[in-house]
């Protein structure tokens, strides 16, 4: 995700690192959900759906 970074007025992105320090890698909900509104994730054996709003916010359930 992006951080955003002010100064006074100004904003700029800065690209998202993890608490080591290494790159964060992005993938856009779109080439996620590609035309869908939900998807599953299999994550050790267990399934989870992710799912746009109406609002287009994302929800994770278990």
């Amino acid at each position: 995700m992006n951080q955003l970074i002010e100064h006074g007025t100004e904003r700029r992105n800065k690209p998202a690192t993890a608490a080591n320090g290494s790159p964060i890698t992005r993938i856009k909900s779109q080439d996620l959900f590609r035309q869908m509104r939900e998807l599953e994730i299999d994550h050790g054996g267990r399934i989870y759906k992710l799912r746009l709003t109406q609002l287009n916010k994302l929800i994770l359930t278990a």
